[in-house]
Order: structure tokens, then sequence, then C-alpha cells
């Protein structure tokens, strides 16, 4: 009996879904010290839109969950604005164990296994644009390790060519923009521009 597309659509998700919760539980097992936790990826395994912030908010570490609390839901009401469906979105973190007794303001320095880690999820998870929040998570997606990459500017607003298959979205730190006037009508403005990609892309 010949194979459908849909049969082919969700071995592949299958295939996704196990691959993504055993790098989260790669994720949790590398903790660096007894100070500090694990915070995973979150949302669709097979995302047509990736989210990407340096580090964890103080609900993000307590949850163990990326783009839990504030952060999360700004995003969300944004995406009811531009018509993306959340369930197309995959939300993670460059630093993928921060430490539960600093403040999470001031990036730290990562250990080598984070860039390694991300780099997996993006492999994993195939989407066709990361929107990435801040120049902090911009210097880390430019330093991965991963096949016919472009060096993407710190051009907030401007979508950029990041590999054959997939486009880069550069927007001001989200966390900054939670509550000052002048960064949240930043952020917007930048972000916007994800909803004409989405519109732009054909049909299923």
């Amino acid at each position: 009996m010949p194979v459908t597309d849909d049969e082919i659509h969700d071995k592949y998700l299958e295939r996704a879904i196990l691959e993504i919760n055993a790098l989260n539980h790669d994720v949790q097992d590398a903790r660096p010290d007894d100070a500090s936790v694990a915070v995973v990826g979150s949302g669709h395994p097979q995302a047509d839109v990736l989210l990407l912030k340096h580090h964890a908010s103080r609900e993000e570490i307590e949850e163990g969950v990326a783009f839990y609390g504030r952060s999360g839901a700004a995003v969300l009401k944004s995406f009811g604005r531009l018509g993306v469906d959340p369930m197309t979105v995959y939300g993670t973190l460059c630093d993928k164990w921060p430490s539960t007794d600093r403040a999470t303001d001031a990036p730290q320095v990562l250990p080598a296994a984070a860039s390694t880690f991300l780099a997996e999820e993006i492999a994993i998870v195939q989407p066709r644009m990361i929107v990435v929040m801040g120049a902090d998570a911009l210097e880390v997606l430019n330093g991965l390790d991963l096949p016919m990459t472009e060096t993407v500017r710190d051009q907030p607003g401007a979508i950029q060519r990041f590999t054959p298959a997939c486009e880069v979205l550069v927007t001001p730190a989200v966390d900054d923009a939670l509550d000052e006037l002048g960064a949240k009508q930043a952020f917007w403005t930048a972000f916007r521009e994800l909803g004409q990609w989405h519109d732009s892309l054909p049909p299923y």
C-alpha cells in the first residue's frame, strides 16, 4: 500500500518529538553545578518559527521552561495581533542552565555544551524562521557550528538569510521590553515583520 503524505508527516513529527525529548533529558543531565537549573525549550518540535532568547527570566527558572511567564504571554499576545498560530512556534534559550542565585539581567559566559545543544535543537526543529531576541542571543547564533550559514547582522526588523532553508528576524530582547514604553515600541516595530513574513508563506 502506498505511503501518504500525512503518514510521512506523522513519522517525521514522531521522530522530532522523540529527539526533542531525548535532548531535553540530556540538557537536564548536563547541569554544570548544583546552583544551576535546566530550562528546556517549549512548543512544536517541527515549528515554522523558532524563538531564541539568551537567558532566562526568574519565572522561566522557577518553571524550568523557556518562554514561561511574562515574556511568553507578551509574545503570545503579539502572535494574536499578527495572525500567527502559536501552535506553529517553538521557543528556547541560549543559556540552558541559569543559576538560581543570581540576577538574570546579566548574561553569563556559556559552557560550550550550551551551543552544542542549541545547534542540535535547531537541527531537530528545522524552522523556516528564527526570531533572535537581543544582541547576546544573536552573538551565540552566529557562533553555532551549523552547515551553510551566513552571518546575521544586528539589524532589528530586517529579515535576513541564515541558511538556504531558514531566515532570521532580529528583535530587541523581549524581557527588556515588558515595562518601558520606548523599549516595548522598539520590540514591536521589529517583531511585527514576522506577520508579513508569515502571510507570504505558501499554503500547505
